[in-house]
C-alpha cells in the first residue's frame, strides 16, 4: 500500500485534521523559538483518548514495567510547567497523562510536581528551590524518583548542582525520562555527557535513564531502550515505535528507504493518528538501525525545534509491514 508523507512543516500551513471546529477540545502547537510558525494539530474528546492510550501503553513497557508493584512507590517530578500554564504543549500532555495513571495507580497526586516556570516571553525556567525540596523530600521519604523533563531542563538542574558542588543520592530504583533539543534555552551538551552527569549528580543508574522521541503531531513516541534490560542500553541507542507505528530512514536524493546503516529523514506511519495524518515525513536525521532509528540531529537549514529537515518527495517504495 503506498502511503504519501505530509511534511510536519504542512502542519504549520494547513488544518491536517478530519475533527470539525467545534469538535476540537484542544490544540497542540511545536516547541521552537518564539519566531518561528508552530505546528497545529488538532483534537477531540475522542482523538484525545487515543492519543492518551497509546502513549501510556508504550511508556508503561519502557518506563515502569512492573506497573503494580511499582508505581505507588514513586515520587514525580516533572522538569516542565504545569498543564493550566502550557495548554498547547503535547509533551506536558503526556506528562499530565502519567501523573493521572499513576494516581489511579494509588499512587498519591500529591507526589507529582511540576517544577518549571514560564519568563515573560514564554520560556520554561527551572524553580531551582522547588527543584532541590522536590529532591530532598523523595530522600526524606525513600520513595524511588521518576524525573520526566527535556534536555535543556536536565542541564539547568545539573548546572546549578555542579555551580554548588551538590550530589543527591536518589533512592534505589530512580530513573530519568528526558526528551527533545536544547532550542537555544540551554548550553547544548552531547547525549553521553548529559547522562553522566545525571548519574554523577543524582544518583541515577546509566540503565535507568530512557531517552525518548515524539512530536506534536504525532500521536504515538519512540523510546530507546527499556528499564530493568540494561543490554537493551547500547551505543548507539537505537530508538523503536510501538507496533501500530513504523518508521522509514528517506534519502532526501532519492525519496526511497536508505539502507541498514545509512542516514536519511525520518518517516512516520503512527496508526494512532486516526483523525489526522498517517505518514509524516520529518525534518529530522536519523540512521537506519533494522526496525528501528538512531537519531542524528536535524537536517541542515531545518528550523531548531522540540527533539532535533527538508521535505521530502511521496512514499515510493512501501515499508514490507505497511503492504
Amino acid at each position: 500500500m503506498h502511503i504519501p508523507a505530509v511534511p510536519a512543516s504542512a502542519f504549520k500551513e494547513l488544518e491536517l485534521s478530519c475533527i470539525p471546529p467545534e469538535e476540537r477540545t484542544a490544540v497542540f502547537h511545536s516547541s521552537g523559538t518564539t519566531e518561528q510558525i508552530p505546528s497545529r494539530h488538532f483534537h477531540s474528546a475522542e482523538s484525545l483518548a487515543v492519543y492518551e492510550a497509546s502513549l501510556w501503553a508504550w511508556f508503561g513497557r519502557h518506563i515502569v514495567p512492573d506497573l503494580k508493584s511499582e508505581i505507588s512507590n514513586f515520587k514525580l517530578i516533572i522538569l516542565t510547567p504545569p498543564p493550566p500554564r502550557t495548554p498547547h504543549s503535547s509533551l506536558v500532555h503526556m506528562f499530565e497523562t502519567v501523573r493521572q495513571k499513576f494516581g489511579s495507580a494509588s499512587a498519591p497526586a500529591s507526589r507529582a510536581e511540576f517544577l518549571d516556570k514560564l519568563d515573560a516571553d514564554g520560556s520554561w525556567t527551572l524553580d531551582f528551590s522547588a527543584a532541590i525540596a522536590a529532591l530532598n523530600s523523595s530522600l526524606a521519604t525513600r520513595h524511588s524518583s521518576l524525573l520526566l523533563g527535556t534536555a535543556f531542563s536536565f542541564v539547568h538542574l545539573l548546572d546549578y548542582l555542579m555551580e554548588r558542588d551538590l550530589r543527591v543520592e536518589l533512592p534505589a530504583g530512580s530513573r530519568v525520562m528526558e526528551t527533545g533539543g536544547y532550542k537555544n534555552r540551554s548550553r547544548t551538551m552531547p547525549k553521553a555527557e548529559l547522562h553522566a552527569l545525571i548519574s554523577e549528580r543524582l544518583g541515577i543508574l546509566p540503565e535507568n535513564i530512557i531517552c525518548e522521541y515524539g512530536m506534536s503531531e504525532l500521536s504515538s513516541q519512540a523510546y530507546d531502550s527499556e528499564i530493568h534490560h540494561p543490554s537493551s542500553i547500547i551505543h548507539p541507542r537505537i530508538f523503536r515505535f510501538p507496533p501500530w507505528a513504523r518508521v522509514q530512514i528517506i534519502s532526501p536524493e532519492t525519496g526511497c528507504e536508505v539502507a541498514d546503516g545509512e542516514t536519511g529523514l525520518i518517516r512516520i506511519f503512527d496508526l494512532a493518528n486516526v483523525f489526522s495524518v498517517a505518514a509524516i515525513q520529518t525534518e529530522d536525521l536519523g540512521i537506519r538501525r533494522g526496525g528501528g532509528f538512531e537519531l542524528n540531529g536535524r537536517a541542515q537549514l531545518a528550523e531548531p525545534r522540540g527533539c532535533s529537515l527538508m521535505s521530502c518527495s511521496a512514499l515510493r517504495t512501501p515499508h514490507p509491514a505497511l503492504k
